[in-house]
């Protein structure tokens, strides 16, 4: 891999003078084409400004989350001309498609570098950074590595893994793949050691800031999301627990009510956020432009990578939804919660993701416009956590079954949705899959738009111990592999058979055929390294099997 341009840092010379205690200050932070060098580090302003540095780039990075979490996924897809978006939600990528470009990852994760290196060195120069405020700005760059190579090791499964800054703007370094097991330690070991301090907030001073800056919360989502994913389920229920259980008085929380839906998405920073990308055009006069990606009535049918229509699978979905609700709420149409003006509103054939296009629940007319394009993005929620929760029950066995429906019935009953089981017969005479089932459904239309789809369908197909692939960094270093396939699951084809038939069934722009033949080679299901980076490694960066021979 070459590390070049990923030192650039994001600072206007006004950092250096500012607090950056208020929103607008916090915003201002940007490229300027200046650059962190060893001599940069003189003042806890400077470490403020990197650290502000990583969330600019997390936003930057925001358009290519949305397109890896939801285009493969069957919920969404592009209906332009792009190449790469279409080639994506395809599954006939090569390597020089723009949607392999995870350079925005590796911004933030230089970024957290950057501070996780030199933030010690400048307590010894400015005797006004105090410890706790170093130890706090440290939390905040282990979460940011954290989650950049969390959403690298779920789209490449093996990346290169670095941890050391880089502050020559003309360093090229050769680095080859680290395998995912690396990877996945790396992510755990950043949120302990941020956790082990005891640093990590629960709150800031401003409620934007305690949504949109790392606290010990989004450690715990962090750890939750990737223990899940490696299938260490009691871990992930352990730190599920640390939110779903906690008694702060202003910790995150589950927003029961279920006519509170929609306040998730607008205004935003609702209690139930964990953590969330902020906009804010009031602040900063930019927006996210959000609204134009996803339709207000019909499709999209532009060229541009980032458009998302509805799939008929999922409009399908969510009329069924609309039809099961039993809670009177007096609309004519029947629609409540997350599906009443917040999923899709109007005819059937048109539906519009009302989380990101509107700005009230009640008047569809309320569209957002250019100058309140600036819906946040939200990473994590404790609706999230709870499903996560409940996955992890599942799969941990039938004696956790009657705790894993409880949190499912949460979800339903906000929805507006009958309980999925009310008595221990009838959890008694259910099964895995079909419990496994119910809670992929309930994060279909819970999170639609939200990125979190394609890992969904992913982490399913990864059930099955047939799923692991062969080729891997492991297998080439000689390593246990054989060992780490036992955080596969125990059944060779089902869920692997069960992920494929929901993409099969939803994507609409290629052939059933295709997509069973490319399906089959589990390396398909993960994105090719980039191009550029392979052909510039001197041969170090090995792409991934299925792409070799693009």
């Amino acid at each position: 891999m070459k590390i070049k341009n990923i030192s650039k840092v994001t600072l206007f010379s006004m950092a250096l003078s500012l607090s950056l205690t208020s929103c607008n200050d916090w915003l201002d932070l940007r490229p300027n084409n200046e650059q962190v060098t060893d001599d940069y580090w003189q003042s806890k302003e400077d470490v403020e400004a990197v650290v502000a540095s990583g969330y600019y780039y997390m936003r930057t990075a925001v358009p290519y989350v949305l397109s890896w979490g939801e285009l493969r996924g069957g919920n969404f897809y592009n209906l332009g001309t792009a190449f790469a978006a279409s080639k994506m939600q395809d599954f006939d990528m090569q390597q020089n498609n723009e949607m392999c470009d995870y350079s925005k990852l590796y911004q933030v994760i230089s970024m957290a570098n950057s501070v996780l290196d030199y933030a010690p060195d400048v307590q010894g120069i400015d005797d006004t950074y105090y410890n706790a405020m170093m130890q706090s700005h440290l939390c905040e760059a282990y979460f940011q590595r954290a989650w950049a190579y969390s959403i690298l090791v779920k789209n490449w499964k093996e990346v290169p893994l670095i941890t050391s800054a880089y502050v020559n703007d003309d360093a090229e370094l050769s680095v080859p793949k680290a395998s995912e097991s690396e990877i996945i330690a790396q992510i755990k070991a950043d949120c302990m050691a941020a956790l082990a301090t005891g640093a990590a907030k629960a709150t800031y001073e401003e409620d934007w800031q305690t949504k949109s800056r790392a606290t010990k919360w989004a450690l715990y989502a962090v750890m939750a999301d990737i223990c899940l994913w490696n299938h260490e389920y009691d871990e992930c229920v352990k730190y599920a627990d640390l939110i779903l259980n906690a008694s702060d008085a202003l910790r995150p929380a589950f927003i029961s009510e279920t006519s509170k839906w929609f306040e998730i998405f607008c205004p935003g920073l609702s209690n139930e956020s964990i953590f969330e990308l902020y906009w804010s055009y009031a602040d900063e006069a930019t927006n996210n432009n959000f609204a134009s990606r996803f339709p207000v009535a019909g499709t999209i049918t532009g060229s541009s990578t980032g458009n998302f229509n509805f799939t008929q699978a999922a409009t399908d979905d969510m009329i069924e939804e609309t039809t099961n609700v039993v809670v009177n709420t007096g609309v004519a149409s029947g629609r409540i919660g997350r599906m009443y003006l917040a999923s899709y509103y109007g005819s059937t054939s048109a539906p519009a993701l009302w989380k990101y296009r509107g700005t009230e629940v009640e008047d569809v007319a309320t569209v957002r416009t250019s100058t309140n394009n600036d819906a946040n993005f939200i990473l994590y929620r404790v609706a999230d956590v709870m499903l996560m929760k409940a996955e992890a029950l599942v799969m941990k066995g039938q004696s956790s079954w009657a705790e894993a429906v409880g949190l499912i019935n949460q979800i339903r009953k906000r929805a507006g949705l009958a309980e999925l089981a009310s008595t221990d017969d009838d959890i008694a005479a259910m099964d895995q899959v079909s419990l496994l089932t119910e809670v992929m459904h309930q994060r279909s239309m819970e999170f639609l738009g939200e990125a979190h789809r394609w890992y969904d369908l992913l982490r399913l197909a990864r059930y099955d111990k047939k799923f692991a692939p062969s080729g891997t960094v492991e297998d080439a270093e000689g390593l246990a592999y054989e060992a780490y396939k036992s955080n596969f699951g125990e059944d060779d084809a089902q869920y692997k058979s069960m992920a494929m038939s929901i993409i099969i069934e939803a994507n609409e722009t290629t052939s059933d055929d295709q997509l069973k033949s490319v399906l089959q080679n589990s390396w398909a299901w993960y994105l090719p390294l980039p191009e550029s980076d392979i052909n510039s490694s001197n041969n170090v960066l090995v792409q991934n099997p299925y792409y070799k021979n693009y």
